[in-house]
């Protein structure tokens, strides 16, 4: 009788579990199918590109003149205010100049004595030369007295020279400046002895107007460039290679435009850099030789530039950028980029992507590799959630 119980208990146990699997499969059977997630997505048009690129560089004066006196004597007198803007050939020390005025004095007398000498000479030189015809006097005679006027003549011509001297010494007296520009402090006072050629400059001249920007652009940079130049990767644009635009020191823009002047064709060992030079109008006086600026300058042109929104590159466990694209059968397929700089709010895409992909940037953390989606336009993702 107990037997019987089991038994009837067992089958019971197995019956339920029979319908309640049955159950499950119609249940199963009756789901509905995965939805595609609806993402939002960027489509992405190739476009010609220009590469600019932000250098470091610093002020520098497009000339600079220190003033030092040519001749010596005492100063007189400063004739310019410090600080002030000077021309060129505007006169700044007045050098006693009594010296000068002495020696133009002499070599002008000197000059009226040659002449009479001259006078003299030539006139016995001529009388010698009638008597020698008639042999009234030797030949020995006459080439003294030719020889007397030569000299004379000589003499006329050392004391010309002589008076020329003076002339440029006495101008040398008043030091003028050799270029226009802003000047500086006054070194000297009146009452001070200078002399020609000495160390210690009188004043400087800086001329600002217009002014150098030297910047620095490593060597490796510099040839990556003229590789991808060479490979045809960017295009040359002659207009807007030459152009410069700069950053100042508090980060803002300077009103106005440069041009790159050359590049030097040496490295830096020290710093493995490389110069260039462009030039700025600075009427402004804004820019002052030492300041630290930056400056934009064009690399080339990339005709067929692929950009994409940072926000829907990211990182893999290797590091490696990576973005998600809506495949043909609109599944989440990954991508492994290559990237080369961020242009604005997106980044330039060498490698890995292609002109007409669709990227998602919206929905991303609800994805994965393989995924249904239904794509859609980024900026119309939240009317459908």
């Amino acid at each position: 009788m107990q037997r019987s119980r089991v038994i009837i208990f067992i089958i019971t146990a197995l019956a339920s579990t029979i319908v309640l699997s049955g159950c499950e499969q119609n249940q199963q059977a009756n789901a509905p199918a995965r939805q595609p997630t609806p993402v939002g997505v960027i489509k992405l048009t190739s476009q010609p590109l220009t590469l600019t690129k932000e250098l470091p560089g610093r002020v520098t004066a497009s000339r600079v003149a220190q003033i030092r006196p040519q001749v010596n004597g005492i100063v007189q007198t400063r004739l310019f205010t410090e600080g002030a803007e000077v021309k060129k050939g505007q006169a700044l020390y007045q050098i006693d100049p009594a010296t000068f005025e002495a020696q133009i004095a002499s070599s002008k007398a000197a000059i009226s004595k040659a002449q009479a000498n001259i006078a003299n000479a030539k006139a016995k030189s001529d009388r010698y030369a009638e008597l020698l015809e008639i042999k009234a006097v030797s030949q020995q005679d006459y080439d003294e007295a030719d020889a007397n006027y030569k000299s004379a003549q000589a003499d006329l011509l050392t004391a010309q020279a002589q008076l020329k001297t003076a002339q440029i010494n006495i101008n040398y007296s008043k030091v003028s400046s050799p270029i226009s520009g802003q000047i500086g402090k006054s070194n000297v006072t009146a009452g001070a002895l200078v002399s020609a050629n000495q160390t210690t400059a009188l004043a400087t001249v800086t001329q600002l107007d217009p002014i150098y920007i030297d910047l620095t652009q490593s060597s490796r940079e510099l040839t990556r460039l003229k590789k991808a130049i060479a490979n045809g990767e960017l295009n040359k644009d002659l207009t807007s290679q030459s152009k410069v635009e700069l950053k100042m020191e508090d980060g803002s823009v300077y009103p106005h435009q440069g041009t790159l002047q050359f590049s030097e064709v040496i490295v830096d060992p020290s710093t493995g850099s490389v110069t260039l030079r462009a030039e700025f109008p600075n009427p402004e006086k804004l820019l002052l030789p030492g300041m630290y600026v930056r400056a934009v300058i064009v690399e080339g042109v990339k005709a067929n530039a692929i950009l994409v929104p940072q926000r829907g590159v990211s990182r893999n466990s290797k590091g490696e950028p990576t973005a998600m694209v809506v495949s043909k059968n609109n599944t989440v397929e990954a991508r492994v980029l290559k990237t080369d700089r961020t242009v604005g709010s997106n980044w330039l895409v060498t490698s890995g992507l292609n002109d007409g992909d669709q990227v998602i940037v919206e929905g991303l953390q609800k994805i994965a590799p393989g995924a249904p989606v239904n794509a859609v336009p980024a900026e119309s993702i939240a009317k459908i959630q």
